[in-house]
């Protein structure tokens, strides 16, 4: 298996978890360039949080960027391929309202799951519009196609990872950093504690959510706490609080040789996080302090699903599509993983495709259910 490639996903529609996006609002107008594509137009409507989050939603745009390249199609600010961005979520209607304004847009995304009242209000204002929910379920809305990842799975994968450094380097703890509870965290918590319990009961887990995708401050903080405790590697699933994260675990490290066995580690969430965790050692040396990363194909799912409506004009409204790492839809990166780690990580995946291995997508007690 090698995971940290990049994976061409085949299937029709793919898009995913969790993160949000922080900027001004976009005031974007509906106004056509001079291409000549008869591609679909795409509006990426954004949580909070940023465009350059290194995390979900700038997973989202490169997807929609990549599309955009190979239909010909300019993107950015008032282009055919554009995204509209929200300080709070006071916005989200009236972005809503400018992404379906002159129907500019042949599909209209929302992306992250606080978006959902947003876009369930809009697509009955516009019936005629196709519209693709990331991250959460809108049920019998014809005009909407919702979108789900197995999260939990890739951070299963991330817990054999993790647990497996852990014991080998006779650690007795591990970090979990969330943003704000609910179905879809839930799931990485649930998949990450699996994975870690599964390889090492005797682990223990320190859990703590920073009630924010966006306040990366906070990250740094709840990541300098963990470390100070002899926490060695935390998973940080919570959008932009985890660049507080990175950025301790960073901090650190660059006081560290190369091969101290002191060494810190971040493990990242939705996209390929190695190049947010580098860092230059105290000898010297260009390290990462990015164990590995589970990834989300977002930016793969948002291309896919607009490619195959230009392909026959088939669009799976009214349906929910959910994909794990048997359809490719998540995996985790393994560039910096040992080989008794890859050995495990792989052994698990197996396990988990064939259905040897059933993973909960929820914590025990939590107050969410949410089923796809």
């Amino acid at each position: 298996m090698n995971r940290s490639t990049k994976i061409i996903i085949s299937i029709a529609a793919v898009a995913i978890v969790g993160g949000g996006i922080y900027a001004a609002t976009s005031q974007k107008k509906s106004e056509n360039t001079s291409s000549t594509s008869k591609a679909a137009k795409l509006g990426l409507v954004l949580d909070v949080g940023g465009v350059d989050d290194h995390s979900f939603n700038q997973s989202a745009w490169e997807g929609a960027q990549k599309y955009a390249k190979t239909n010909d199609l300019k993107s950015g600010q008032n282009a055919p391929v554009t995204y509209f961005t929200a300080t709070d979520h006071s916005d989200f209607d009236q972005n809503f309202n400018l992404a379906t304004k002159n129907k500019a847009y042949g599909i209209v995304y929302g992306i992250g799951y606080t978006l959902n009242q947003s876009i369930t209000k809009s697509a009955k204002l516009n019936p005629n519009q196709k519209f693709v929910l990331i991250d959460d379920i809108v049920p019998n809305q014809k005009n909407i196609a919702s979108v789900m990842f197995r999260s939990e799975q890739s951070s299963y994968l991330a817990g054999v990872a993790a647990a497996t450094k852990a014991k080998a380097n006779g650690e007795t703890k591990l970090g979990f950093i969330g943003g704000i509870h609910g179905n879809i965290i839930d799931a990485f918590d649930a998949g990450f504690e699996a994975g870690v319990k599964a390889t090492d009961p005797s682990l223990t887990i320190e859990k703590q959510y920073a009630n924010s995708f966006t306040d990366s401050a906070k990250g740094k903080t709840i990541a300098a706490t963990m470390y100070a405790s002899g926490i060695k590697t935390i998973f940080a699933a919570a959008g932009f609080v985890g660049n507080g994260a990175f950025s301790e675990a960073k901090a650190e490290n660059s006081k560290l040789t190369a091969d101290s066995k002191d060494r810190l580690y971040i493990i990242g969430v939705d996209r390929d996080q190695k190049s947010d965790g580098a860092y230059t050692s105290k000898d010297g040396k260009k390290e990462t302090s990015t164990l590995a990363s589970s990834i989300t194909s977002v930016g793969a799912g948002v291309k896919n699903i607009a490619d195959a409506y230009n392909k026959d004009k088939t669009f799976p409204g009214g349906k929910t599509i959910a994909y794990g790492l048997k359809e490719n839809g998540v995996y985790l990166t393994d560039s910096e993983l040992t080989n008794s780690e890859k050995s495990a990580v792989e052994k698990a995946q197996k396990s988990i495709i064939n259905g040897t291995i059933k993973v909960p997508n929820h914590p025990k007690g939590s107050q969410f259910d949410q089923k796809f």
